[in-house]
């Protein structure tokens, strides 16, 4: 059994880039095909294993916690037209009772406040952070494949899912140094966030999947505002590395900033094609689309 039993979704932001979309609706609702961002993160969780999810949420994202909730009238038409397809996949998609907990961060004040606030129920154990704008497209998912690495690793390790990017977009992400290497694993011999361009230590990039200990939390409650006036995760897990050891972790997949609107286009393109059900016509509509311009 793996050690992490525990996942945190921070599901507070405003997601500006959205509007008007997002002025009534949270972003993690936002559907990927037919599916909302937020249930394709989760369900990346428990496939790695996860047993515990944690929402850390705001105001107007009462929606979210719906979703993973059950709909007794939903439920109860579906029943009575006979929809047996549907009531499964609503009951494949429902968490187990006790599941799931959801809390509120009263003030944006960034990623790492946002993990603070989850302190309580994570304890002390190490917990697994996944954020709800970044798709992983894998056939294994992505924090399975660390998951699977994180435990032949120490007992206080830290693991950051990174990616590649061309040297000359490394200005826009936090950085890591890159070490000794094992396998798809890596010593991370430094962080920086968005280096100034020609100063950034490798190309690889901070992807939103991380196994952190639970340590993590003792700097985040001292740590001070950093970049934009907020707690910044980046500065909590430099503080750490100096006394528990961070590695990096080569997935295996393709990511999608749906935080931003290229991304999210591109993720509802891809995984249609990748529907059995969908890919053939969907194909064949884009062909034509392309095809007039």
């Amino acid at each position: 059994m793996s050690r992490i039993r525990k996942a945190i979704f921070p599901v507070a932001g405003l997601g500006t880039r959205f509007l008007p979309a997002t002025k009534a609706m949270p972003k993690e609702m936002l559907t990927v095909v037919d599916r909302p961002l937020i249930q394709y993160v989760v369900d990346e969780a428990r496939e790695a294993g996860i047993e515990h999810f944690i929402f850390v949420t705001g105001r107007n994202k009462e929606v979210i916690e719906d979703h993973f909730d059950r709909q007794f009238e939903l439920e109860m038409t579906l029943r009575e037209r006979n929809k047996k397809a549907e009531l499964a996949l609503l009951e494949e998609d429902l968490p187990q009772p006790g599941a799931t907990s959801f809390i509120r961060q009263q003030l944006p004040l960034g990623l790492g406040h946002a993990v603070w606030c989850a302190r309580e129920i994570v304890g002390r154990e190490p917990f697994a952070l996944l954020l709800p704008d970044v798709l992983v497209q894998a056939k294994k998912s992505c924090l399975a494949q660390m998951i699977a690495t994180y435990d032949k690793l120490d007992a206080k390790a830290n693991l950051i899912a990174v990616e590649e990017v061309p040297e000359d977009r490394t200005h826009m992400y936090g950085v890591v140094g890159m070490g000794e290497r094992n396998g798809n694993a890596f010593k991370i011999t430094g962080m920086v966030e968005k280096p100034a361009k020609g100063t950034a230590p490798s190309n690889r990039i901070i992807t939103g999947r991380y196994v952190l200990q639970p340590e993590i939390f003792d700097f985040l409650a001292k740590q001070g505002r950093g970049a934009g006036g907020e707690i910044q995760l980046t500065d909590a897990m430099i503080a750490l590395s100096k006394s528990q050891p961070f590695y990096g972790y080569d997935f295996e997949g393709r990511t999608f900033d749906c935080g931003s609107k290229i991304g999210f286009l591109s993720a509802n393109v891809s995984y249609a094609l990748a529907r059995e059900d969908l890919a053939d016509e969907f194909r064949g509509e884009l062909n034509a689309l392309l095809g007039k311009k």
